[in-house]
Parts: C-alpha cells; sequence; structure tokens
C-alpha cells in the first residue's frame, strides 16, 4: 500500500498473523438512506442527488456520526454510477455527484480533527450498478468496469486529503460484479485502500450461489485490501459469514449488518433490532477477527454510539482473537437508550427481587375463563396465596383459543388476592403499535412481570381460519420490552419514563430441534431476557442437557412443572404436544386403577420432577390442568411448607 496521507495506512496494519491480532477495531457509520427517509425524503428520490441539491441535509447525518464516534464516514454515493443515474435523468451528472459527496464527508472530517484532535476518514462508497452483466444480462464486463471506474476517478479526484481516503465497495450480490469493480478501483486509484463486502441470505451464502469461503478467497486474490459482509439479514448472519471468511483470508475483515430483517408496519419499514443488541455483535465481530465494524440498513447514530462503547469495552479488557459464543453477561452502556434507565431487577417487583436475590421462586399457572367470570380463578389464587405460592402465572389465550385477556385477569387477581402475577403476551394477535400499546397500559396499572411468547398459530385453536399477525416474534418483542423498559417506543423516541418490567422468556428443553432451541434462546438472552421458565419437564435428562448447553449465556431458569391428571392426559401432552414423556411415566400412569389414582400418581410424579430438579434450576413454576387448582397446591405444598 503506498498512497499516503491522513495517516490511513494505520486502519490496515497486522495482516499477518492471528486472527485480530495487531489490529485496532476501526468503527465505520451507519446508514445514509435510512437517516434520509427519517427526515422526509420520500424513497422514490435519487438520494446521491441530494448531495448537490440538499448539501446540509448530507452534511448533517455525517457530522451526527462522527459526534457518535465513528471513525469512518462513506460518502453518500452508493448508487451515484452512470447506470443507476440514469434512471433519474441524471447520467452525465457522475463525476459532479461523487464530488460533491466526497466534498460534504471531508469537511466534516476536517470539522471533527478541528474540534476534537482524533483522526477521521472518509471512504468512497460504492454499491451494485443496478443491471444485470453478461452472460445474463446484456451489460458486458468491459462496460461495468468502465462504469465502476468512471465513479472511481470522482471519488479520489484531487488526492490525498482531497479525495476519498479509501473505497468501500459494499453490498455486492455477484462475484463477477465485485471482481469488476475491484479491477476498476486498482486500476483508476492504484494504492488507495479497497474494503470490499457481500451481501449473503439467510444461508450465508452469496446472491449469486456462491459460499463466503469462496467469496473470501476469490475477494483477496483480485486485491481487495479487506473483504467482509454488510447489509443482509441482520448481525447473527452476518457473524456466521466472517467466521467462514476468517477461516481462509488473512486479510482485514469487515462487518456492517443491517439492523435485523425490517418490518412493514402501516407502509413503514421498521428494523426492530436495538442498538445494544447490535453492540453485543460489535464485540462479537472483533473476536471473531473483524478490524471495521459498522451499520448498514436500519442503523442510525444512536447505533454507532452503541457500538462505540461496545469497542471501548474490547481494547479496556484486550479481548481479541477467534470469535466465540453468546456471552451472558451482555453490555448495558447507559448511552446506548439516552438518560431514562430502568429500576434495577431487584427494585421492579417480588419475583424480579426473588431471581436478583437467587431465592426459589414458586409459581402456578392459572388460565383465564371462556367467559366473563373469574371467580374460580381468583379463588383459585386465593388458595394458592394462603399457602405462600409466590406468583400466579396467567397465559395469553393458549393454544390460540378466545379467553378472557390474560392483562384483565391479571389485574383482578392482583386487586383482590394481593399476590403479583406474571402476564403472558404473545405476538400472534397484535401488531407492534398494539404491543406497546398494550404493555405502555399494563405498566401504568402495576403489571411489572411479563413473559415474552410468540404464540400458538391459530390453526392449533378453535378458529383455524382466524389471521395470526407476527410483525415479530418473541425476540422482537424482548426488543422492545426492554426499550420501553429503556423509556423509547419503537420508533426510538422518549416515553418519558421506564416501564419498569420484568422481562422472562420461554424455553423447550424437551423441543426435537434443541439447536435451534438453543440459538433462539441465546437471541432472547442477547435481546435482554432476565430470566426464563421452561415447557413442562418429565425427564430430567433433557433439563440438564439444556442447563448445560446455555452455560455460557445462562440467566436464571424457573422449571415447568405438569402434575398428570390420566392417561389420556399424558398421551395427550407426548402426541399432540410433542412433550418428551418418558415411557417410565407414562406406565406408571398406565397401572393407576382408578381416575383418584391416576390424579395421585400424577402429583407424585410431579413432585418427583420438582425434587430432582430444584437443585438446577431458580424456581419452578406448576401447572393446573382443567382448573385443578388443589393438585398444583399439592405438588408444591412440600415445598412451601418447607419439607423439601
Amino acid at each position: 500500500m503506498t498512497r499516503v496521507g491522513n495517516g490511513v495506512e494505520r486502519l490496515f496494519k497486522g495482516v499477518t498473523g492471528e486472527a485480530g491480532s495487531g489490529r485496532t477495531p476501526v468503527l465505520c457509520d451507519g446508514a445514509m438512506g435510512t437517516m434520509l427517509y427519517a427526515r422526509g425524503v420520500f424513497i422514490n428520490r435519487c438520494y446521491d442527488e441530494l448531495n448537490v441539491s440538499q448539501p446540509e441535509l448530507v452534511r448533517a447525518i455525517h457530522a451526527e456520526y462522527l459526534q457518535a464516534g465513528a471513525e469512518v464516514v462513506e460518502t453518500n454515493t452508493f448508487g451515484a454510477n452512470r447506470f443507476r443515474l440514469e434512471h433519474y435523468g441524471l447520467r452525465d451528472k457522475v463525476r459532479e455527484i461523487n464530488l460533491a459527496g466526497v466534498k460534504l464527508a471531508r469537511e466534516c472530517v476536517e470539522q471533527i480533527r478541528e474540534k476534537q484532535a482524533s483522526d477521521a476518514y472518509v471512504a468512497g462508497a460504492m454499491g451494485p450498478l443496478g443491471v444485470r452483466l453478461e452472460p445474463l444480462g446484456k451489460v458486458g464486463l468491459d462496460e461495468a468496469r468502465a462504469a465502476f471506474g468512471e465513479q472511481v476517478r470522482a471519488l479520489v479526484e484531487g488526492g490525498p486529503g482531497v479525495g476519498a481516503d479509501l473505497l468501500v465497495i459494499e453490498t455486492m450480490t455477484s462475484l463477477g460484479e465485485a471482481e469488476q469493480a475491484i479491477l476498476a478501483a486498482k486500476s483508476e486509484a492504484p494504492g488507495v485502500p479497497v474494503i470490499v463486502m457481500m451481501t449473503v441470505d439467510e444461508e450465508g451464502n452469496c446472491l449469486d450461489g456462491a459460499s463466503a469461503e469462496t467469496a473470501a478467497v476469490k475477494l483477496t486474490e483480485w486485491g481487495a485490501d479487506a473483504v467482509g459482509c454488510n447489509c443482509s439479514a441482520g448481525p447473527a448472519t452476518v457473524l456466521s459469514v466472517i467466521e467462514r471468511m476468517r477461516a481462509v483470508t488473512e486479510v482485514p475483515l469487515a462487518a456492517m449488518p443491517n439492523a435485523g430483517i425490517p418490518r412493514a408496519v402501516e407502509g413503514r419499514t421498521l428494523y426492530l433490532t436495538s442498538p445494544e443488541y447490535m453492540a453485543s455483535f460489535a464485540r462479537k465481530f472483533v473476536k471473531a477477527g473483524v478490524t471495521f465494524v459498522g451499520g448498514c440498513c436500519g442503523t442510525t447514530p444512536s447505533y454507532t454510539r452503541a457500538m462505540k462503547s461496545a469497542l471501548r469495552a474490547v481494547e479496556v479488557q484486550g479481548v481479541g482473537g477467534r470469535g466465540e459464543g453468546v456471552e451472558g453477561e451482555g453490555l448495558r452502556p447507559a448511552e446506548v437508550f439516552g438518560s431514562v434507565q430502568p429500576a434495577p431487577l431487584a427494585e421492579r417487583s417480588k419475583i424480579g427481587a426473588m431471581i436478583a436475590a437467587g431465592d426459589f421462586c414458586t409459581m402456578v399457572e392459572i388460565v383465564p375463563p371462556k367467559g366473563i367470570d373469574c371467580t374460580k380463578e381468583v379463588e383459585g389464587a386465593k388458595q394458592l396465596h394462603r399457602l405462600g405460592v409466590d406468583a400466579i402465572n396467567v397465559p395469553d389465550s393458549p393454544r390460540a383459543s378466545a379467553r378472557m385477556s390474560a392483562q384483565s385477569l391479571c389485574v383482578q387477581i392482583q386487586q383482590q388476592v394481593g399476590i403479583e402475577t406474571v402476564l403472558h403476551y404473545t405476538c400472534r394477535d397484535r401488531n407492534v403499535l398494539s404491543i406497546q400499546s398494550d404493555l405502555l397500559g399494563a405498566s401504568s396499572i402495576g403489571l411489572k412481570n411479563v413473559l415474552c411468547l410468540t404464540g400458538d398459530p391459530p390453526k392449533l385453536g378453535n378458529y383455524p381460519d382466524a389471521t395470526a399477525v407476527f410483525d415479530v416474534d418473541a425476540i422482537g418483542l424482548v426488543n422492545i420490552v426492554r426499550n420501553l423498559n429503556h423509556g423509547l417506543d419503537i420508533g426510538k423516541n422518549s416515553i418519558g419514563e421506564s416501564t419498569g418490567f420484568t422481562i422472562a422468556v420461554a424455553a423447550n428443553p424437551g423441543v426435537g430441534d434443541i439447536e435451534q432451541e438453543i440459538r433462539r434462546f441465546a437471541y432472547k438472552v442477547e435481546a435482554g431476557a432476565e430470566y426464563a421458565i421452561t415447557q413442562p419437564v418429565f425427564d430430567l435428562r433433557l433439563l440438564e442437557d439444556f442447563l448445560k448447553r446455555i452455560e455460557s449465556f445462562r440467566i436464571p431458569v424457573i422449571a415447568g412443572i405438569w402434575p398428570l391428571t390420566s392417561l389420556r392426559n399424558a398421551e395427550f401432552m407426548k402426541n399432540d404436544l410433542r412433550v418428551s414423556m418418558p415411557d417410565e411415566i407414562m406406565a406408571r400412569m398406565a397401572g393407576a386403577g382408578s381416575p383418584e389414582a391416576a390424579r395421585a400418581e400424577g402429583v407424585k410424579i410431579a413432585q418427583e420432577m420438582l425434587l430432582q430438579a430444584r437443585p438446577m434450576v431458580q424456581g419452578a413454576q406448576v401447572s393446573a390442568p382443567f382448573g385443578k387448582y388443589g393438585a398444583a397446591a399439592e405438588v408444591l405444598g412440600f415445598v412451601t411448607s418447607g419439607v423439601a
């Protein structure tokens, strides 16, 4: 690398040795298009042309990213090539638009240097041409290279300190097109460092079918000074791609993911991955050997600020080397969410206090009635409260059945019984606006514990033709609740105060695809889950295996216990609900000679499960099948009475 000026060479030092060694992480900025759209620029506009017609708008966005801690800002020139500009009648404005883009970014970089005496760099951004190349399209490879070359010349015009310090070729869908961009960059701007990033599908492969490994090898061979992945399906996918690339190349790596998968809500595209979640992956990227860390679609200066804090923590801890799994402690910098911080877990509710203190917590599940009379449920809660049960869990229309709202029953139980409740809340029936409204209302009337669930699909219930919503799943719901706890709505706008919820999630140790369950559980923890409640456990070996698998990101786990009522109940659990049921338990239930004996055997089995599980978990949730609160009371009786 022979180019001099602005010290850009330091960004690419340490290109040999173990992954990540000798390289200081470099923080790049986030999305430009997202910021322009948020400021009212419609998507039918040519965003690149704003460099000329609305320079102050573009300049202000660059300044925000630099103030948030970005060391590299990309020019607003992603689509400023002759083919894309032709759609807007601007084919002859390639040089003018690119020069203007570099000038705006350079002005902001020089200002930050003067004010803060810190280095920052201008990266000339180049995206795909937006046309098909031969042999699939009409545009020849020589034409493609010429188009990229035209843009490169404009981006670096003026040389060091005037033109772009480096080039970023990003969101490339085809290796063939990426090759032409690299060749153009190396030909027209020799010595200028070039970062090349592919975008991938959910399987981690390039959109032309090439593997991540093939992409890394080829891009390196063609002369890229750094390679990586941007955009795509979010940070988790990008991390897996980076790990695969690290194994086959020694050049620096770059990771700049979207803020998750976008969701269309009321005609708007929203990214629900939180800044803190992205920040946690910034640490993982560095551990995986990444040098250049930034964001793509959906990310804003708040994400940059969060990632800056994460990278500071990495530097302080001296972290480097190969990647590793999800970390349990998480990163919770105050600046991620602004000045509003939730109270410590121990101060939010009785359940939160018990979990924080490591006390064994007992809960019983009470299902809402199908009508409007909840006398039986309230009386059951009173009975359980007298026995010393710590909280009542209230499901949200389980198995997609139409019942009294869980929120209504929670309020009535708390008001009439004085026992704390855990509100089950599913995504199935609500869009993101309704979710936010419900949770704000729940907090305002004194509900403090939320179990975040995706929800059973309607086809399982009595109304299979009902429409499910699923704007988000349980992971996205955890993010929403966590934001509300930090005083922010789904648009990251202040709501003034923290909702103060404790955040619980579900786990199923006995599910068939345990690897997928573990991955999703890890994402829930990253999103902000504070404790977990499992599905009913009948096989302690599965629970032990699950707990072992989550050791690196362990949060308190409350075991689900279900007192069986009959052999038919056991068969239903095993065959319909796909709950792992050992043959020994089936045999014991089959051997019961009468309904009374079967009920007693079910309680005994549940007590044995609880006794064996207790040393491994932080609590127990006992179900009351068919409203048999007495059975739940019997299961917990020996715990609450101090017998166990």
